[in-house]
């Protein structure tokens, strides 16, 4: 019987994701360049042959689909690449409580704004999400590894590698908030040269953002990745007010008042944070726009602008940190320097 239970604990763990509900169905992956991060069969951490994501479509409404994607053992890229590109890349992580990764309204919907419009090209991140047997820093792993490989892609697709910034929603703003106070922790070995450029964003965009494991927690997102009982300890280090530093990237927090998801309060104590430790930040709080409002914003509102204040706040990426401006290539200095 022990030989038994020794064997059972030695195999690598796999999870099922749970079945899709009764008003779910398959559903199609966006259409558009895939890049893999790591090379097939060497993602750290994952034992085994990986599963094949998962995309589930939630609604009915072919005008207004709501797809998510799940069981993510090999993380990817998708690219949104403008036909008049401005020169900027800007990494997207998008939300869904470190239980599913959103693939509409904060993937698909930024398009006619971001790259249409603007000229961003946009590279989508589809993250690690949290199970048994799977390091709680894989999602961040998988961040670091995703702001290397689009830096390193940038010259050859005619970007600043100097201006890659990064842009998180929900629980995703959790993992853009770990990237930006945690871009040379080395939570995973360094597999090739791609792994030797910095993974520190020029600037970060965190809108409607998880930050807190405390007592503004949003309880899905920490329950998934802490446990339902996480001691103070373990809360704190996944607390990202608790992890700001001096030396990361300024960012932008857009949040609104009436949000029941996520408490505002997660984005004020991040600004009181970023204040304290003298990061250069701006915190936007808007009165009405709930939860998960993605670019899905009425015409009249004032939450509407919230994209303009996110683009001029990334136009100065790359021009500027305190009163030095950046030399050329100073944005991809090997791991671990500052």
């Amino acid at each position: 019987m022990l030989l038994l239970c020794g064997l059972l604990l030695a195999l690598p763990f796999t999870s099922a994701a749970a079945p899709p509900r009764d008003s779910e169905r398959p559903g199609q992956e966006l259409a558009g360049v895939r890049i893999a991060l790591w090379p097939d069969g060497q993602v750290p951490g994952e034992p085994g042959t990986a599963r094949p994501a998962r995309v589930v479509e939630r609604s009915s409404d072919p005008v207004h689909p709501d797809r998510y994607v799940d069981q993510i053992d090999a993380p990817y890229l998708l690219v949104h690449a403008p036909a008049r590109p401005n020169g900027r890349a800007l990494l997207v992580i998008p939300g869904g409580g470190y239980q599913r990764v959103v693939i509409d309204k904060e993937d698909r919907a930024l398009v006619p704004e971001w790259v249409d419009r603007a000229g961003y090209t946009l590279f989508v991140l589809r993250y690690r999400l949290p199970q048994p047997g799977r390091d709680r820093q894989a999602a961040l792993a998988d961040a670091q590894r995703a702001l290397r490989v689009v830096r390193g892609q940038a010259a050859r697709r005619g970007l600043d590698a100097d201006s890659v910034s990064v842009m998180g929603f929900s629980a995703g703003g959790h993992v853009a908030a770990r990237l930006a106070t945690g871009f040379d922790a080395a939570v995973y070995p360094a597999r090739d040269a791609i792994d030797q450029l910095s993974a520190r964003p020029a600037r970060a965009v965190l809108v409607y953002p998880v930050i807190d494991m405390g007592a503004h927690a949003h309880s899905g997102s920490r329950g998934r990745l802490l446990g339902e009982h996480p001691d103070a300890a373990l809360a704190a280090q996944y607390s990202m007010q608790q992890q700001v530093r001096a030396d990361m990237p300024p960012t932008l927090l857009i949040h609104a008042n009436d949000d029941r998801v996520v408490s505002v309060h997660n984005s004020e104590r991040m600004a009181a944070a970023l204040a304290t430790a003298g990061v250069e930040h701006e915190l936007h709080l808007f009165a009405h726009g709930g939860h998960g409002f993605g670019m899905r914003v009425p015409a009249g509102s004032t939450l509407a602008v919230w994209p303009l204040l996110a683009e001029a706040w990334l136009a100065a990426a790359g021009e500027t940190v305190g009163s030095e401006p950046l030399s050329s290539g100073e944005g991809i200095r090997p791991r671990g320097s500052r």
